[in-house]
């Protein structure tokens, strides 16, 4: 099984990859926290740390076969934490930032239990960054986009399968910024940001059309969406997820409309800074037995 190690910092067609695989193939995937393992102690605040070194992404892997308009599917095998990691806040960050402090707590993990202060709970590793590379200019590894990114969703975890689009030949796959657990919309900025490593297994889907990422669980189907309101990124999620349903369902856009409003979920992946990409967001609706997959 080939093991990544080397990180990048942007989803980027220029980025040489530092492995070639074909589909079926397992990979491990060896990650740092969201800030490059600079932090190592509680009197480290985020304000002091190289930010050119943040949100480092494993990769990129090339895909043996992947070609423009088809569909890289990667299965989260499993996910496996180091011992410690750390929550902060950070200037200008969430909405309680103004009457907070900047603060470091780090976050001890032991037997898959996190401690935080005087609360333990069950870690749920999740992966904050994954994504191929886009076909125009390069997306720094901290925002999301159509090619994935820096979605934050706690839906991709152990056992979900991610769907991206290729956009490249060899679609350039990298992914990072795992966190032990996080709050869906990342309140302050972080999770338990921590490093650790990804198992996967790569295949593909030929000559499909997918516009933004899809998590497929056990229980459902996620369009995940990125833009700078909320109106934009849930009119995005919600065309793609009525577009992916219709060959499906059979029926017109009108009844997947109303289905979408009583059986339809929109959860908010993050939604704490500033930036020019500031809403990310996720609209799911649960798997029907006897239905055929939305992709494939």
């Amino acid at each position: 099984m080939k093991q990544i190690q080397q990180s990048v910092y942007t989803f980027d067609k220029n980025n040489p990859p530092v492995e070639r695989v074909c589909p079926g193939e397992e990979l491990l995937f060896c990650t740092m926290d969201c800030f490059g393992n600079q932090i190592q102690s509680e009197e480290q605040l985020v304000a002091q740390i190289d930010f050119s070194r943040t949100n480092p992404a494993a990769g990129p892997v090339y895909i043996e076969g992947a070609e423009v308009g088809d569909v890289l599917v990667v299965d989260i095998l499993d996910i496996q934490v180091a011992k410690q990691g750390f929550v902060c806040t950070s200037g200008g960050c969430g909405p309680l930032i103004e009457d907070s402090e900047l603060r470091t707590r780090l976050v001890k993990v032991e037997n898959k239990v996190a401690t935080f202060r005087d609360l333990s709970f069950l870690v749920e590793p999740m992966i904050g960054v994954i994504g191929t590379a886009p076909d125009g200019d390069a997306i720094a590894t901290g925002h999301p986009g159509p090619h994935g990114g820096n979605m934050d969703s706690k839906k991709i975890t152990k056992g979900a399968r991610v769907y991206l689009p290729v956009r490249v030949p060899g679609a350039l796959l990298q992914m990072g910024d795992l966190h032990a657990a996080m709050g869906d919309s990342e309140l302050c900025g972080t999770g338990v940001e921590i490093a650790g490593e990804i198992l996967v297994r790569v295949n593909l889907i030929k000559h499909f059309p997918l516009n933004w990422p899809v998590t497929e669980t056990a229980t459902h189907w996620y369009v995940n969406a990125s833009g700078k309101t909320y109106e934009e990124t849930l009119k995005a999620a919600s065309l793609e997820l009525r577009r992916l349903m219709e060959p499906v369902y059979g029926w017109d856009k009108t009844d997947l409309y109303l289905y979408l409003s009583i059986q339809g979920d929109v959860e908010i992946n993050q939604a704490c800074r500033p930036v020019a990409v500031d809403m990310i967001l996720r609209f799911g609706i649960p798997k029907i037995p006897g239905k055929r997959p939305l992709i494939g």
